[in-house]
C-alpha cells in the first residue's frame, strides 16, 4: 500500500501542473494590473478584486489537493450522481438564485456568489466519460449518439433558461471528444455548414441563397451516380439548408437578447456602433495595439489605467496583457495556454483507461473553446458572448471550475500505471 501511494505520487504529471500554477499567477498579476488602485497598491489587499483573487487561488490549491488526495474509483464512481446533483443545482438557481447583468445564473451568499454553470462544465464531462467508456458502448450506433447527446444537452438547455447564453455555448465543445471517439466526420462538416449558413443568411438575401444552394444540389446530382440513395441524400441536404437558411430569422429575432443582436451586427459590419454594442470590442482593440511589440510595461497601460474598457480584469483581462506586455507578452500566453492544452491531449492519448482518456478530451475540448472564443472576441474575431479567459479572468467560480476540471484528469492520470491493460 505505502509503495501505491509513493507511485501515485511520483506519477503526477509535473508538466500540467506547472503550467497550472504558471497561468494563475500571470492571471493574478493581469488582474492587479487591470484593477490597480492607487490608494491600495498591496496586491494582497483582500477589499480590492485582486486581494480577493488571491483568496479564490489559495481555495482552488486546496480543492485541488482535495481531488489528488481522493480515490480515483470515487470519480469514476460518482460521475453519474454528480451531474445529477448538478442538475439539480442548475434548476435551483431559476428560483433561488439572484440576477447579475440580466443573467440569473448566481447564488450569493452577502458578498460570496457562486455561478453554477461553470461548474456543470466538469460534471457533464464525467457523466460523458463515464457513458462512452462502457464496454458496450458504439459510437457507430444511433442509440449511443442520442444518448451522449442529451448528456450533452441538458446543462446547457437549462442554463440558457438563466439567460446566460455564453456559458451554455462551451457545451458544443464536446462535440470534438465525441469526434475522438468515431463520431463521423460528417457532423463536424454538417455543424460547419450551419454556421455558415446562418452567417450568410444575416449578411444577403435569403432567395439568392437558396439558388446557389439549389445550383450546388444539381451538379452534385449530375457528378453521382443517379440511384435513389444518392437523389433522396441531395434532396433532403437542400430541404435541410434550405429550412436552416428560412429560420434564421426567426432564431435571430426570438432566441436572442437584443444586445447580442446588436454585438452580432457590429462583428459583421451590418452596423457601427463604437459609443455602444461596439465599444468594448473597439476599445479592446486600441488598447492591444497601443501595446505595440514590447508593451508599455507592468501599470503602465493607459487603457487600462483609466477603465477605457469596461470589464477588463474579467471577460477582457487579454487587452490587458497586449496593452502591457505587448506582443511578446501575448505570444507567450497564448504559448502557455496551448501548451497545456497540448499536454493535456498528450497524456489524454497515453491512458489505459477509456474513461480518463475521454475525460481528458473533454477537459481539453472546454479550455479551446474558452481560449478561443476569449481572445477572439477581444480582437474582434467573435461576437462578445462573456466567457472568461481559462486561469486569467478575474472570478472565483471560474477558477474553481477550471482546477476541479484540471487536477480531476491529473488525478486519473496518476492512477494510469496501476490500471491493468
Amino acid at each position: 500500500m505505502e509503495r501505491q501511494q509513493k507511485s501515485l505520487f511520483y506519477n503526477i504529471d509535473w508538466w500540467m501542473l506547472f503550467l497550472y500554477i504558471l497561468l494563475v499567477l500571470m492571471g493574478w498579476l493581469n488582474i492587479y494590473a487591470a484593477v490597480y488602485n492607487e490608494d491600495h497598491t498591496s496586491i494582497f489587499d483582500i477589499t480590492q478584486n485582486y486581494g480577493k483573487q488571491l483568496i479564490w487561488i489559495l481555495t482552488a490549491g486546496v480543492l485541488a489537493t482535495f481531488i489528488l488526495l481522493l480515490d480515483e474509483k470515487f470519480l469514476t464512481f460518482f460521475a453519474y450522481p454528480i451531474y445529477g446533483l448538478m442538475i439539480l443545482v442548475l434548476l435551483s438557481v431559476l428560483v433561488l438564485g439572484v440576477e447579475i447583468n440580466g443573467s440569473k445564473s448566481w447564488f450569493a451568499i452577502g458578498e460570496f456568489r457562486i455561478q453554477p454553470a461553470e461548474f456543470a462544465k466538469f460534471a457533464t464531462c464525467m457523466a460523458l466519460a463515464k457513458f462512452l467508456s462502457n464496454t458496450n458502448i458504439k459510437m457507430e450506433n444511433t442509440k449511443t449518439k442520442i444518448i451522449a447527446g442529451i448528456i450533452i444537452a441538458i446543462p446547457p438547455a437549462i442554463i440558457l433558461l438563466q439567460n446566460e447564453t455564453g456559458s451554455a455555448l462551451v457545451f458544443s465543445a464536446f462535440i470534438f471528444v465525441m469526434y475522438r471517439e468515431g463520431l463521423s466526420g460528417n457532423v463536424l462538416l454538417f455543424g460547419l455548414l450551419i454556421a455558415i449558413l446562418f452567417i450568410l443568411s444575416l449578411l444577403f438575401d435569403k432567395l439568392y441563397i437558396i439558388i446557389a444552394l439549389g445550383i450546388i444540389s444539381v451538379i452534385a446530382l449530375l457528378l453521382t451516380r443517379k440511384k435513389l440513395k444518392n437523389i433522396l441524400s441531395i434532396l433532403a441536404f437542400f430541404i435541410i439548408t434550405s429550412g436552416i437558411c428560412l429560420s434564421v430569422d426567426y432564431v435571430y429575432d426570438t432566441k436572442l437578447q437584443p444586445h447580442q443582436r446588436k454585438r452580432i451586427d457590429v462583428l459583421l459590419g451590418k452596423e457601427t456602433d463604437l459609443k455602444g454594442a461596439g465599444y468594448n470590442v473597439n476599445q479592446s482593440k486600441i488598447a492591444i495595439g497601443s501595446g505595440g511589440f514590447f508593451g508599455k510595461g507592468f501599470l503602465q497601460g493607459t487603457q487600462t489605467k483609466y477603465d477605457f474598457v469596461p470589464e477588463q480584469s474579467t471577460d477582457f483581462i487579454f487587452c490587458t496583457i497586449g496593452e502591457e506586455w505587448g506582443f511578446v507578452g501575448s505570444f507567450i500566453v497564448i504559448t502557455l495556454l496551448l501548451a497545456l492544452m497540448m499536454r493535456i491531449v498528450y497524456v489524454a492519448e497515453r491512458q489505459r483507461s477509456r474513461f480518463s482518456r475521454i475525460y481528458g478530451y473533454g477537459v481539453a475540448s472546454i479550455l479551446f473553446f474558452h481560449f478561443v472564443v476569449n481572445i477572439g472576441m477581444t480582437i474582434g474575431l467573435a461576437p462578445v458572448i462573456g466567457i472568461p479567459l481559462p486561469f486569467f479572468s478575474y472570478g472565483g467560480s471560474s477558477l474553481w471550475s477550471f482546477t476541479i476540471l484540471l487536477f480531476i484528469f491529473i488525478k486519473l492520470d496518476a492512477n494510469r500505471l496501476l490500471i491493468l491493460r
